[in-house]
């Protein structure tokens, strides 16, 4: 993992949001915090743990990261939790609900989990909870779209939520009946990752050449993992709706995780509805691909995050901070980012989708300034140091003295 400054953020975050930093993190001295998830590369995730992680270290906090480990019939449960809790209507047998119990109670064995405060990522690891300590704090970290679950796979997973001191939500409305306390916590992007830090008009032009992308047409982009719940198949008929009037190419980029055995599975069905379209670039990418997305990015003329369900999606925080024009479903964490007709625009269709990205074509000027509002509402509000500011103020709040 690599080493990070809180002090290179002082010129670019807000006023006054470093010195918070500081001050904030000396009243934790001395304390221990452990985060845990299901995968070390891919999703947004892990992406967030690689800049958090260093940056508490940095701030003085004695903070590790653990990752549980499963077999693929681990991961194939749990993605079949991640589609119910997203509302998705799925089969779960006693079967699956025992491997997931059984793989739990295995990596507890083995992991080292004495901390003052440990932070436990989705529903993976939740079942660790029975490793908790008297004294020290548990807290649960929920990343996706809860806000109706198939209510047999909440239910047994609110058992083991509900042994926790507190849980955190990224938005309001994905909240649940609890006995323990909620907060709430947006995700963020790192300005200073390879991803999101400034590149050269020669380093976006190689990425473009690396993949043969078309320099003299307007690029749509989607980056995303190709899932169905991102709707990668609407959005190429968003993309053939548009093509009819404007020449234009569409750029899928996006790959798999660890813990998603569905991804090989959507590829294919990306590919099959491409019909082998050559303006149509489907880039199945490596997790650490972060400077190919930052260009595809910078270059693109219009970016994507067509939905059906999120989380909270941080490739449009990632995309409104390059200053991009951004279309995202109506769903989760889209509708926080996106302020309707001011930092981009939501859709619920694909008819809808392509009636906007023909918009922005079509008026430059405005989706000029409707990038610059975008970066600068990125700016105030989801960059990593907030972020970090938000998680010192619940651990001082929350760790017992």
């Amino acid at each position: 993992m690599s080493t990070l400054d809180w002090e290179s953020y002082r010129n670019i975050a807000p006023a006054g949001i470093v010195d918070l930093g500081h001050r904030v993190a000396d009243r934790l001295k001395g304390k221990k915090f452990v985060h845990v998830n299901s995968t070390r590369w891919g999703g947004g995730v892990a992406e967030m743990l690689h800049r958090l992680v260093p940056l508490f270290q940095d701030l003085g906090i004695d903070t590790r990261w653990d990752v549980i480990e499963g077999a693929p019939e681990f991961y194939q449960v749990t993605k079949s939790f991640h589609n119910a809790l997203q509302g998705q209507n799925q089969i779960i047998t006693k079967e699956m609900y025992d491997a997931y119990l059984r793989i739990n109670k295995k990596n507890g064995l083995k992991m080292n989990l004495d901390a003052d405060m440990v932070i436990i990522h989705d529903p993976q690891p939740a079942p660790l909870i029975y490793k908790k300590k008297k004294g020290s704090t548990w807290l649960w970290r929920c990343h996706i779209d809860a806000s109706r679950p198939q209510r047999k796979v909440w239910n047994f997973l609110k058992e083991y939520v509900s042994k926790y001191d507190g849980a955190i939500f990224s938005l309001p409305s994905f909240a649940q009946k609890l006995s323990i306390p909620q907060y709430l916590v947006y995700p963020s992007i790192d300005p200073l990752s390879d991803k999101n830090k400034e590149l050269t008009q020669e380093e976006i032009n190689s990425v473009l050449e690396q993949f043969n992308i078309p320099k003299d047409k307007p690029m749509i982009l989607q980056v995303s993992r190709f899932d169905r719940f991102k709707d990668p198949v609407g959005v190429i008929e968003a993309y053939k709706m548009v093509k009819q009037y404007n020449d234009c190419c569409l750029v899928l980029a996006g790959g798999s995780a660890a813990d998603d055995p569905e991804g090989l599975e959507v590829l294919n069905e990306v590919k099959n509805a491409a019909e082998k379209d050559k303006d149509i670039f489907i880039l199945d990418l490596p997790p650490d691909a972060n400077i190919i997305i930052n260009a595809l990015q910078r270059a693109a003329a219009v970016v994507l995050q067509k939905s059906l369900k999120e989380g909270f999606g941080l490739t449009v925080a990632e995309a409104m901070w390059k200053a991009r024009p951004v279309i995202g479903g109506f769903v989760g964490g889209i509708t926080v980012q996106i302020v309707y007709g001011q930092t981009g625009f939501t859709v619920s269709s694909a008819e809808g989708c392509a009636y906007r990205i023909r918009y922005l074509l079509n008026n430059p000027e405005f989706a000029l300034a409707m990038g610059q509002n975008a970066k600068e509402y990125t700016r105030r509000n989801f960059l990593i140091t907030r972020h970090v500011i938000d998680y010192l103020s619940l651990m001082t709040a929350c760790v017992k003295k």
